[in-house]
């Protein structure tokens, strides 16, 4: 996986330009790992008739495209500057501490009942988005 990722590096690129690069091929993995899972919630119900071994198979394929957006991010991070990466990792440290405090405390108030609904994971992976998102600007605008 590794190696595909290590294509188009053995040209000499500017940092900006290796910066772009990286930006674009996190996108590009963000998109597939996006599908395969939409792939694998659509194609249980409407394509493969929820046969299980396909379901596993694609959930399989799913993580790997999961593997390959990780280590893309990863190389995002390690080609920013220090201050890039000082608001990355601030952002990431607000993301994480609200995701498991909120989601906890989430599915408490559903396991209670006390919620209206059923909790479901695509309301923590909207709020945990959300918060790196603001804390993004926030951190940008702080060091501008």
């Amino acid at each position: 996986m590794e190696g595909l990722i290590d294509m188009v590096d053995s040209q000499e690129l500017s940092r900006r330009q290796r910066n772009q690069l990286n930006h674009r091929r996190l996108a590009g993995f963000t998109l597939v790992w996006l599908l395969s899972l939409a792939l694998v919630y659509f194609g249980h119900r409407y394509l493969w008739g929820g046969a299980a071994l396909v379901t596993a198979a694609m959930v399989g394929l799913n993580i790997i495209a999961g593997i390959a957006m990780m280590i893309a991010n990863k190389r995002l991070l390690a080609g920013l500057d220090e201050l890039e990466q000082k608001v990355q990792l601030e952002a990431m440290a607000l993301a994480l501490g609200a995701g498991l405090v909120g989601g906890f405390a989430y599915s408490a108030l559903s396991q209670t009942g006390i919620l209206p609904f059923h909790a479901e994971i695509s309301h923590l992976a909207v709020f945990i988005a959300l918060t790196y998102l603001v804390a993004m600007v926030k951190g940008v605008k702080k060091y501008q």
